[in-house]
């Protein structure tokens, strides 16, 4: 299975950028929908409200499915993985 790769920036609340990943599978293509996991994501980091747009989310590539990443994907239809100041 082929994921999608979206490269995701949002400004938190105290200025600092945020950076993170939603990976979804190939055929997810609506990016209301993806950008709807993010902000999903954002409420569960007490970022809710902050932008989350084309701007601040956009595709960077598409990859084979990691292993580590198929329960998730499979339970809720994607993925967020952090990387930058998302604590």
């Amino acid at each position: 299975m082929k994921v999608a790769v979206w490269d995701t920036y949002v400004t938190k609340k105290d200025g600092s950028t945020m950076h993170f990943d939603i990976v979804v599978p190939e055929e997810v293509t609506n990016k209301a929908m993806i950008h709807g996991y993010g902000r999903a994501y954002l409420r569960t980091k007490g970022q809710e409200g902050q932008p989350l747009t084309s701007k601040e989310c956009s595709f960077c590539h598409m990859e084979t499915l990691r292993s580590e990443w198929e329960a998730e994907i499979k339970q809720q239809g994607y993925i967020i993985i952090e990387m930058e100041n998302c604590q």
